[in-house]
Formats: structure tokens, sequence, C-alpha cells
């Protein structure tokens, strides 16, 4: 069952109320999971559960997607901007540096709190931000397209689509690799979020000036990537890998770009392993 927080956020014009939907359960130390662009809080069902025996996890909707609302005017919808929005969002809830993990949008949103150390640890699946510029444009081609159709093809024809598996792959096949493993009811439902998105547009526009070229210092990152991945292909997590020189690099076997859906046992145990992660000491210079 999902539930709303209200914090403010500081702004130009001063603090600004920003309210945040989000699902939480199980008990441990607490975990952040946060969705890619045009998707919501749901995307991390799959793996839950498993994570709840170990960790009091914390699932959010983006504001403008999924149940959260919109930023208010004289907030932007930036890297920047959103990594205060959550960092606010922590304090409200009284988080005291969570784990975090995230997925595109999400993962680049992960690793922006952790190089502001304000998380404990990072899981990074499929994040945005290490594309070349054909890549970034490619990938913000094919989001496009994906916003077009959700929003011109009726709901009956989206339910019956995906009554079956064959229907399921036409919908969702750009970010699952095995769409059929998605029920029915959740692709009838992230269809609808990607449509009603009210941060889509201008969180896409923002992100054509984003690329991540800082080191995440001192905490464990893990970044991991589908071998399926048809929307941010996984030769950029070796440019991650060079960006972020001590973090975990980790391959996931037939998975696509929203991996949770595809192997939610083998992504769990990545968060997981993530979170446990220690880092050794950093090797002293001459």
């Amino acid at each position: 069952m999902s539930t709303t927080v209200s914090f403010k956020v500081p702004s130009a014009k001063g603090p600004q109320p920003v309210t945040v939907s989000y699902a939480r359960v199980g008990r441990g130390e607490p975990l952040l999971l946060l969705h890619g662009i045009g998707h919501h809080r749901q995307a991390w069902d799959p793996v839950v559960d498993i994570l709840a025996t170990e960790r009091d996890v914390i699932a959010v909707d983006l504001p403008g997607f999924g149940a959260s609302p919109g930023l208010p005017e004289g907030l932007s919808y930036d890297l920047a901007t959103t990594t205060s929005v959550f960092g606010a969002f922590c304090e409200a809830l009284e988080l005291d540096r969570p784990h975090v993990a995230g997925n595109s949008l999400g993962g680049l949103l992960a690793l922006e709190l952790g190089r502001e150390q304000l998380v404990r640890s990072v899981t990074a699946l499929s994040p945005a931000g290490f594309w070349s510029r054909a890549e970034r444009r490619y990938a913000f081609g094919v989001l496009l397209a994906m916003r077009h159709i959700s929003r011109r093809l009726p709901l009956p024809l989206v339910e019956q689509l995906s009554r079956s598996a064959a229907g399921r792959t036409v919908l969702t096949s750009t970010i699952y690799a095995r769409p059929g493993l998605r029920s029915p009811e959740a692709v009838v439902a992230e269809t609808l979020a990607l449509a009603q998105a009210t941060g889509f547009d201008a969180t896409l526009r923002s992100g054509t000036a984003v690329q991540f070229g800082d080191d995440v210092p001192g905490l464990p990152v893990t970044v991991a990537w589908g071998t399926r991945d048809m929307l941010l292909v996984r030769r950029q997590g070796v440019r991650a890998k060079q960006i972020i020189p001590r973090a975990r690099l980790v391959r996931l076997p037939g998975c696509g770009h929203c991996p949770m859906n595809d192997d939610p046992a083998l992504v769990a145990r990545v968060i997981l392993d993530g979170s446990r992660r220690v880092l050794p000491p950093s090797p002293r210079r001459p």
C-alpha cells in the first residue's frame, strides 16, 4: 500500500512544497528504490519481497511519475534538483544515509546521491549518463516513440494486447528481455503510467545535458548491466567502470533494460550483495 510525504525543497524563489508517493515494507537497514523515466515504483515489484527479507525497502514514484504529483513552479526536473528532492525525502522519513538502488534514470540518481554522500551504498542497474551522443539520441528517440505510442493506444486495445505473451512483447519488449513474464495487469498499469507521466517531457529535456563524469569515492558502488539491454547498450557499463574505478561491474545474463522483471532472484542478490559490500582501504600513494 502506498502513502505520501510532503516536505520543502530550496529554490531560487524560496522553499517549495514537494509531495512524493512511496511504498514501504520489510525490516533492516533502509534501502531506497528509484525507477526510470516513464515508469513507476511498481517496476520493482518482482524483487521487493526478496529484498524485504533483509532490508527496510522504500520504493518511490519520482516526482511527476506514478502517483507522485509533478514538481511545483520554481523547481526544474534537472539532476541537481531531483537529488535535492531525495535528500529532503530521506530527511522527512528520517532515513539515515540509506542504501540506494536505481534503474536507468533512477540509477543515475542513485549515483548522484552517492556522489553527494547522502547514501551508504549504490547499486545502479543500466544507469543513464554514460552514453555517447549517438547513443543518447538513439535512447531518447526510442523513449519518445514509446511515449507517443502509449498515449495513442486506446485502453481497450492495451488490455487486449496484455492478455497474451505476444501482445505483452509488442508493448514492452524495448525494456524487458522476457516480456511474457510480466503480468497483464502490470503491463496495462505501466503503459498508462508512461502515457500519464506529467514529468516525462521536462525530465527528458533536462537529460540532454547529462553526462556522468565524476568518481563516487568512499562508497561501495555496483553497476549492473543486462546483456540484452536494447535501450542503453551494455558497453556503457565499461565506461561507468572507467569513471568509477572501484565500482563492481556485474553482468546480468539474459536481462533487458529493466532487469528486475527478467531475473528477479539475480537482481535481488546483486542489490543485497552490493549493500553488504565493504570497501577495502584505498591504496596509498607513494
